[in-house]
C-alpha cells in the first residue's frame, strides 16, 4: 500500500510553509486564538496539541536550585549607588558598588531541557509592545499545563468554523484553546 502524505501542501513550497505554521502556532499560544482558514487551522491545531501534550508530561520536572547573583546596588530612587576610587595612576573615577545575594531559580531537568529545545523549533521569538522577550516554553510550562494537566492525551483545542471569506471565498476558521 502507498503512503500518503502526513501533512497539508497548503499550496505553498516547504521552507515557506514551515514559517507560516511557526508563525501561526507562536500566535496561537500567545493569544490563545488565531483566525485562519480551515486548513492551516487544522495543521496548527496538531502542532499546538503536540506542544500542549509536552508541556504537560515535563511540567513538574524541574528543581529548584540557590544560585549567588552579583548585581549593582540600588538606592531609594532605583539609581545604582557608585563610589570614588583612585586608580594606581592617581586619577579618580566613579565605581559601581555591587552586592552579592542568592536567589532560588528553577533548574531544568534534561528531558524538560530537551522538551524546551522541541518547542523552541515549532515557535518563534517573540517580544511585547515594550520590547521585553517573552517566553513561551514557559508560558505553555506554567500557564496552560496545569489548566489542563487532568485532562486526557489531546483535545485541547478547538475549531470553530467562520464561514466563507470576502475576499476570495476561502473557508475561515477561529481555532482557540478549550
Amino acid at each position: 500500500m502507498k503512503k500518503l502524505a502526513t501533512n497539508r501542501k497548503l499550496g505553498k513550497r516547504t521552507d515557506i510553509r514551515m514559517a507560516m505554521l511557526k508563525t501561526l502556532t507562536t500566535s496561537f499560544i500567545m493569544h490563545g486564538k488565531v483566525e485562519t482558514t480551515l486548513a492551516r487551522a487544522k495543521e496548527v491545531k496538531s502542532i499546538a496539541d503536540s506542544l500542549i501534550s509536552l508541556a504537560i508530561k515535563e511540567k513538574d520536572n524541574f528543581e529548584t536550585v540557590d544560585v549567588k547573583v552579583v548585581k549593582a546596588k540600588l538606592d531609594e530612587k532605583g539609581n545604582k549607588v557608585t563610589e570614588l576610587v583612585k586608580s594606581k595612576n592617581g586619577k579618580e573615577y566613579l565605581k559601581v558598588v555591587k552586592e552579592e545575594t542568592t536567589e532560588k531559580r528553577q533548574k531544568d531537568m534534561p528531558t524538560r531541557l530537551n522538551a524546551r529545545r522541541k518547542m523552541m523549533r515549532k515557535l518563534n521569538k517573540v517580544k511585547d509592545s515594550e520590547g521585553n522577550k517573552i517566553d513561551l516554553p514557559s508560558k505553555l510550562f506554567n500557564e496552560i499545563a496545569p489548566k489542563y494537566a487532568g485532562k486526557n492525551v489531546g483535545g485541547y483545542t478547538r475549531i470553530v468554523k467562520a464561514g466563507p471569506r470576502r475576499g476570495d471565498g476561502a473557508e475561515v476558521a477561529i481555532l482557540q484553546l478549550i
